[in-house]
């Protein structure tokens, strides 16, 4: 089988499912086109198979011997084309719904690439993780059904025609029955549609609720809260199980009527054909091949339900993806250039001069982070970097420039090495200076395969204080041009935190580097603490400066504390 195409899929249509399901398949025309004619002919291989067997029997009931040869070996032809055409419709099958599973994949993860901050604020966590659990799986079904369906649409048509030529009221009775069918089935599809749509967005809320539950784990269990929250997933899990038996409900009647609806179509048939028969409008012959075609047409029938199935469960799970890719990030970025110089939030009047150390103490927390989003370029704001303003830059360029390393940050899954150095390049040596510099040494040391160590999901092996060490640790090897800090010692005691902020001064020498803490011990090794209140700038100088002359900034890191 060919390699999965892992090339730039380009920019699907997201104003709608439908036009996204198009986009998914005019991306994979070709393999999508070959694997509907290999379907066409396993399915005509099929549909000839009554018609020669009659002739065949026929020819043994008048004592045709060289007419029972040639249709026996044209039967025995029509077997093994089946088999070949049947493993190249699967080969395909597998292909097209793998090609459209992970293209979906593809544009999904870049899409959240591109959203950045803002896909966390407009979309929940269990609403992404569907996607990959069971959208991508609905999506290549529809893929995968597109090519049994159009060969049962093909096998019906030449089954048809075969028939009517045999005999008009048989084949008749199958021409105008057939759609008879599909008009009775098709009721039940929107009724299936609007509870299937129901159930996917309760499962998104369930996942969300399970992953809330299983991050904050810890607390629950320091608060007493576990039952609590327990119950919460109980009574939502049932509405899920309640929602999936509605669901489950239509399907088993869509279920039935695949059996139900072909079974009396080939009673029909058999019975008039019966009676042509014995009429002797028809030969014996002709009689096993109408039975034949009866019992085949159950088949693509079942096919074509099974597509009208498949396609609504697609058109739903493109109505999550498309969500998500109608998304546009909150910020965007210019064509412009900077080189560099002050970096300066005119709202706040937080300024950070080249090369500093700086420290932010705000009478809140929410204050000094959204001075620091504004800086990063993660909230809108008038910020100067430079003689440019910041909104001018490319996003891409201030990311690669400023980066926000906040307690939010996640550890991943993977070789600590990997985790530390995202971008494969650093030494050994850099390496070991920045655990050095966030006292993350130890850590290391008692991993028993040190830096290639594994590192489960989401760092839960770590403590929370070992976690913070070791995303300052990544955060310094990233070594930015303007590093901001949002209380990076937060979670460590307080022998670890004062090494850490001489060890953080030592490192950021010369580059540009803002803390946002309230830590008395960070603050003393700022060259300059900037004091935020209401959100702006109410005072700035050294910390034992502010101490002695700004009541209010000695009252905030201080606590109240003498």
């Amino acid at each position: 089988m060919r390699s999965l195409p892992v090339a730039d899929p380009g920019t699907p249509d997201a104003r709608s499912p439908l036009r996204y399901l198009r986009w998914v398949a005019r991306n994979q025309a070709g393999p999508l086109a070959g694997g509907i004619a290999y379907a066409t002919l396993w399915w005509l291989a099929m549909a000839l198979v009554p018609l020669f067997l009659g002739k065949g029997i026929d020819a043994l009931r008048t004592g045709d011997t060289e007419g029972l040869v040639t249709w026996g070996a044209a039967v025995f032809g029509l077997g093994a084309a089946q088999a070949f055409t049947g493993v190249m419709r699967h080969r395909m099958a597998v292909y097209n719904w793998l090609s459209a599973a992970y293209r979906t994949v593809q544009v999904t993860a870049r899409q959240a690439t591109r959203l950045g901050a803002t896909l966390p604020k407009r979309m929940s966590t269990g609403e992404v993780v569907s996607i990959g659990n069971s959208d991508i799986a609905h999506i290549g079904n529809a893929m995968d059904i597109l090519l049994r369906g159009s060969g049962a649409v093909v096998a019906i048509a030449t089954v048809t025609v075969l028939m009517i030529r045999m005999s008009v009221p048989l084949g008749l009775m199958v021409l105008f029955g057939v759609p008879l069918m599909a008009a009775a089935v098709a009721p039940l599809l929107r009724p299936l549609h609007r509870r299937q749509n129901a159930h996917r967005e309760l499962q998104g809320e369930l996942s969300t609720r399970a992953a809330d539950i299983v991050a904050g784990l810890r607390v629950l269990r320091g608060v007493g809260g576990e039952q609590v929250f327990a119950d919460r997933y109980t009574a939502e899990s049932q509405r899920v199980r309640r929602a999936g038996v509605q669901v489950a409900s239509v399907e088993s009647v869509l279920e039935g009527a695949q059996i139900l609806l072909p079974g009396l179509l080939i009673a029909a048939v058999t019975w008039l054909g019966a009676t042509f028969a014995l009429d002797g409008r028809i030969t014996p012959g002709q009689l096993v091949t109408f039975y034949g075609y009866a019992v085949f047409l159950i088949a693509p029938m079942r096919t074509l339900t099974e597509a009208a199935d498949k396609l609504t469960k697609g058109h739903v799970a493109a109505r999550r993806v498309v969500r998500i890719l109608s998304l546009e990030p909150e910020m965007t970025g210019g064509t412009g250039s900077s080189d560099g110089g002050l970096l300066r939030d005119v709202a706040s009047g937080v300024a950070l001069r080249p090369g500093s150390f700086t420290a932010v103490a705000a009478a809140s927390p929410e204050e000094a982070i959204a001075v620091a989003d504004r800086l990063g370029r993660y909230s809108g704001g008038d910020v100067d970097f430079g003689d440019v303003p910041l909104e001018e830059l490319p996003l891409a360029e201030v990311r690669r420039r400023i980066l926000v390393a906040d307690n939010g940050a996640r550890l991943f899954a993977g070789r600590l090495r990997d985790e530390l150095d995202v971008t494969g390049g650093a030494s050994d040596d850099d390496l070991a200076e920045a655990l050095h510099a966030a006292c993350a040494e130890d850590i290391v040391e008692a991993l028993p395969g040190g830096l290639d160590a594994p590192v489960a999901e989401a760092g839960r092996e770590f403590s929370g204080g070992q976690q913070q060490r070791l995303r300052l640790a990544r955060a310094l090897l990233a070594d930015p041009e303007v590093l901001i800090l949002i209380e990076p010692t937060s979670a460590v005691d307080a022998h670890t935190e004062a090494r850490i902020a001489d060890r953080l001064a030592k490192a950021r020498q010369g580059r540009t580097t803002l803390v946002c803490t309230t830590s008395p011990l960070v603050l003393d090794r700022a060259e300059e603490v900037v004091y935020v209140a209401d959100g702006v700038v109410r005072a700035q100088g050294t910390h034992r400066e502010l101490l002695a002359t700004t009541p209010a900034y000695a009252a905030t890191v201080t606590r109240g504390e003498d």
